[in-house]
């Protein structure tokens, strides 16, 4: 009596979820034979093996193992236990490989010692796989036209599988098969590699307690980045439960999460981290990297918007006090107010060297080109002098904000617009004036700032209109020392502006 069925892949090919129900499409090709006699437990195979296909070796009998307790309870012998089993199954590789190789050595290579092996297996033990449990339900056994010596009751089945050519592939199905008589997943699937090997021969079996215990440990440890790559193909053959939580980690449904993730980060080597330079550092290198440019360029924005509203809400304050209290928590909140711009101008000087690294500050240029409240706010603030006591870096640091701007509108690595570059230079050059004149002592580092800014500001007017140049440079003779020898930069801007209004009209 014959039992057949579909099937021929122990891998799973195809893009849909898996179904579980008491049948499988694997059954198409594999064969089971019902032996009514078996007076010496000597099963005869009647089954063709598949043309084509050079084995390196026939038959291999699995040697029996122990009795698991479950099975020792259901009456049945071990795995492999010929003198109890009533199904005998036989393992055979049935795939060629994708690419066009020699077929004995291809299999050689899969399992050059075991490529066709035959195991004794129980009925009642392997239902506990769908696959099995329609291979011999009643119902297989009528659509299959089978029949029945009714002078002997016992029956012996023989069913071929077909395992596909990839190494360790027998193996895997007969290790998937001895955890149908101990249970013992926990210490079988013990890694990574373990999991996904027998994961696929689980769900090719329908093996829901294996397919279980590998998702539970595949869930519980860290993968590799190639390990990622094949959970996430076995990910639609699972069900939706229990591939939740493997997608979770790699998937999430929020759009800007990365977004979100990058802001954070920012803002914690900004304020929170005790080791900032290094966090800074860090992040930098993540922004550097990030695969999506716009992405970095909304969250350095939003980072930048954010610090820049400190920074004049605090000299707002500062500048325009409205305190109702004794004079020492007055000094206090301006001390406050001073320490809270020095340190936000400084969280915003590197989220502009960030910017301007990956040449996204177009946005930051327009914004600080149109500041003209903050700087008439930051010019009162300065023309007070307890700042000095306070917060004596905050000129050289808003100054060098500024520097790093003007430096990218100048040298082209910023595209703005005349109206902005007008801007920049005219809201921000009072601010530079007095601070050379009027801070003092003035430190080497921000002499500097002071000459790189006015060397800066000189070539960004040359690039505007002759009446937008004129008004500007008209303001810029603070710029020139006792040896007008010591400023050629400033000497080089009246020679270029003079030259091109004595030209003829073009």
């Amino acid at each position: 009596m014959t039992v057949g069925g579909g099937g021929g892949t122990a891998g799973v090919t195809s893009g849909k979820k898996r179904q579980r129900v008491g049948s499988n499409s694997r059954l198409s090709s594999t064969i089971g034979i019902i032996d009514s006699s078996r007076p010496d437990n000597n099963l005869t195979e009647r089954s063709q093996k598949p043309s084509g296909i050079r084995r390196t070796s026939s038959h291999t009998v699995i040697p029996s193992s122990s009795t698991a307790a479950g099975a020792a309870a259901a009456g049945c012998g071990g795995f492999n236990d010929s003198s109890t089993a009533d199904v005998v199954l036989r393992l055979f590789v049935d795939q060629l490989p994708l690419f066009d190789t020699d077929d004995s050595e291809s299999i050689s290579a899969v399992d050059s010692d075991q490529s066709d092996v035959q195991i004794y297996l129980h009925s009642d033990i392997i239902r506990r796989c769908k696959y099995f449990a329609a291979l011999l339900s009643d119902r297989w056994q009528k659509e299959s036209n089978d029949v029945v010596d009714s002078r002997n009751s016992s029956r012996t089945f023989r069913l071929n599988l077909g395992v596909p050519s990839t190494p360790g592939s027998i193996d895997h199905h007969l290790t998937v098969l001895q955890l149908l008589y101990t249970n013992d997943f926990s210490t079988t699937i013990n890694t990574v590699s373990i999991a996904l090997c027998l994961l696929p021969v689980a769900l090719e079996l329908i093996f829901e307690d294996c397919i279980k215990a590998c998702v539970r440990f595949l869930e519980a440890v860290p993968w590799t980045e190639d390990e990622e790559r094949k959970i996430l193909n076995f990910a639609p053959f699972l069900g939706k439960e229990e591939s939740q939580e493997l997608l979770a980690r790699v998937s999430t449904d929020e759009n800007n999460s990365s977004e979100e993730m990058l802001h954070g980060l920012i803002l914690s080597a900004l304020h929170n981290h005790p080791n900032m330079a290094f966090a800074k550092a860090f992040v930098a290198k993540l922004l550097r990297d990030f695969s999506s440019k716009e992405a970095a360029k909304r969250v350095l924005d939003r980072a930048f918007m954010s610090s820049l509203k400190i920074v004049k809400e605090s000299l707002e304050d500062y500048s325009s006090p409205d305190f109702r209290g004794d004079h020492n928590e007055t000094e206090a909140i301006q001390r406050l107010n001073l320490h809270t711009a020095m340190t936000n101008g400084r969280h915003l000087l590197w989220l502009l060297e960030r910017m301007i690294e990956l040449r996204v500050a177009d946005a930051a240029v327009q914004e600080w080109s149109n500041q003209a409240s903050f700087t008439a706010d930051l010019l009162r603030a300065l023309r007070d002098d307890a700042w000095r006591n306070i917060v004596p870096g905050l000129p050289a640091v808003v100054l060098r904000c500024t520097c790093k701007l003007a430096n990218a509108v100048a040298a082209g690595t910023i595209l703005a617009t005349r109206q902005v570059r007008m801007k920049l230079v005219k809201d921000w050059l009072p601010v530079l004036i007095l601070c050379k004149d009027n801070v003092t002592p003035m430190m080497p580092s921000h002499k500097t700032v002071y000459v790189e800014l006015e060397d800066t500001f000189l070539r960004i007017i040359s690039t505007l209109t002759l009446p937008d140049a004129q008004e500007l440079l008209q303001q810029c003779l603070s710029f020139s020392t006792r040896n007008v020898d010591d400023c050629p930069h400033l000497v080089g801007a009246f020679t270029t502006w003079f030259r091109r209004a004595n030209r003829s009209p073009m």
